[in-house]
């Protein structure tokens, strides 16, 4: 397989990659599936070609190269075309769709599209009119050469959960056309902020089981939808649960191995980097049960960048955002909105749009942007004034600041008494809850929110975000 590597460590010290934007184009050549590319190559060939935006070796005629493929190799993902052969999805980019569409592959088949993280209220400096970008990402969509059946939305409709962010992205996706005019939800942890996902289930899961899972089929092909964003731990990634699982394992029981799967869910269910929350501390146990299946895609949201990985008969995509890119891993101190700038904005927001046909191919995915041009991966962005202002101010003895998804001081000593109160200082919604339940749920805190609890008895109180539960922290309360 000829890709972009770049290795990570795992929570165990290990090392695994994740391929950023996957060519097969080796593989449907011929060339040794096993190729890849350093990073240190990525930066040569940058080096080489910088004004180069054009594709210089078409190895299987699917507008990927090696050459090509370095310098694109960081778009992320507006439109992907994908086919299905033999339950083997193959796709190309939006640009190349009339192409696709308007040959063979058009004549039969399933043809959807995948839309995410809407993030619908949002209004930081990263993007501050998201309504704007999801219409274009949804006028993108119908101006394909061939309409979708059905649309997937994997997740973070809203922002902070309210009535009037999901009244809007109602109001605006019924706009998409479609030959079905069904859309299919899984819930974002920003669409279950306040009430566990009551509201998410109401709208959009009557049908559905436990807090909103459920499969259905479509034209030979069985889709999964699974909910990742609810009971999750301190310290911990996305969360499928014990009843979410023995679910699962009887869902695709009595499936002959050949059908073809897609798994959609908020969260990434492989590890895509730990660190910053991205992956689903149970994945592993739910892909297990699809290991015995001839094609396996699991399309995810929640990292706002589209990033792939192939291991065996699996295929694993992100999805870009409609609102605002986030930093790649490593290149950032925490995850979190980037503001690239309002001229350079929808080359970093985009749409999935997924093509199960019937003719032999392997899978081939290349990303475009809303802006139908190639996307570089964000990094650090452009400083956030306001975000900085806020993050330089002092605080006091009795105060813990959320600053770039961690808290600070992540320990902090008050004697027995004392008023503690954290302070939202990101561009994006925290919670603050008790690790083992010694003081109440604090309310979502949006930028600037506050939150304020009275120690009355000497002890240690274990913390975390129960919206980003990596981030964790510790009150010690020592005695008058």
């Amino acid at each position: 397989m000829l890709a972009a590597v770049r290795e990570y460590k795992d929570h165990a010290g290990g090392h695994y990659s994740t391929r950023t934007i996957v060519s097969q184009a080796a593989q449907i050549s011929g060339r040794p599936t096993d190729q890849t590319i350093s990073e240190g190559d990525v930066v040569a060939e940058q080096e080489r070609g910088k004004g180069a935006q054009y594709i210089t070796e078409d190895l299987a005629d699917d507008g990927v190269d090696r050459r090509g493929f370095l310098t694109c190799m960081a778009w992320a993902g507006s439109a992907v075309l994908w086919t299905m052969a033999g339950g083997v999805p193959t796709s190309v980019a939006l640009g190349q769709a009339g192409r696709l569409l308007k040959g063979g592959a058009s004549k039969s088949g399933l043809f959807f599209a995948q839309i995410s993280d809407s993030h619908m209220g949002f209004n930081k400096a990263a993007n501050t009119n998201v309504a704007a970008t999801f219409q274009e990402a949804i006028s993108r969509l119908n101006a394909l050469p061939k309409q979708p059946e059905f649309l997937l939305h994997t997740g973070d409709i809203s922002h902070l959960s309210k009535a009037d962010e999901f009244d809007a992205v109602d109001q605006m996706i019924r706009g998409a056309k479609t030959k079905t005019g069904r859309v299919f939800y899984v819930p974002g942890e920003h669409d279950v902020l306040d009430d566990n996902g009551a509201q998410y289930l109401q709208r959009y899961g009557k049908e559905t089981k436990g807090h909103g899972w459920y499969s259905f089929d479509h034209s030979g092909v069985h889709f999964i939808g699974l909910v990742n964003v609810l009971d999750l731990k301190p310290g911990g990634l996305g969360n499928l649960g014990a009843e979410q699982l023995e679910w699962l394992e009887r869902d695709v029981k009595g499936l002959p191995t050949s059908t073809p799967i897609v798994v959609f869910a908020h969260v990434p269910l492989w590890a895509v980097y730990p660190q910053w929350g991205w992956g689903t501390d149970d994945g592993a146990q739910a892909l297990s049960y699809l290991k015995r299946f001839g094609s396996v895609t699991v399309l995810n949201g929640h990292i706002h960048q589209t990033i792939q990985k192939v291991e065996g008969n699996m295929t694993f995509h992100t999805a870009l955002s409609t609102a605002f890119p986030q930093p790649a891993p490593c290149t950032a101190q925490a995850p979190g909105p980037v503001d690239v700038g309002a001229d350079r904005l929808r080359s970093f927001l985009g749409i999935t749009s997924v093509q199960f046909a019937g003719s032999p191919s392997t899978l081939a995915i290349v990303d475009a942007s809303l802006a139908g041009t190639p996307v570089a991966v964000a990094g650090l962005g452009s400083e956030n004034p306001r975000t900085k202002a806020r993050q330089s101010k002092p605080i006091a003895d009795n105060e813990v600041a959320i600053d770039n998804f961690s808290f600070n001081p992540p320990n902090r000593t008050v004697p027995v008494g004392t008023t503690v109160t954290w302070i939202n200082r990101d561009d994006i919604p925290h919670r603050i809850g008790s690790a083992d339940q010694k003081f109440p749920l604090g309310p979502t805190l949006d930028t600037d929110g506050r939150y304020a609890y009275t120690f009355t008895a000497p002890g240690s109180y274990k913390y975390f975000c129960t919206v980003h539960p990596t981030m964790t922290g510790v009150i010690t309360v020592s005695p008058a």
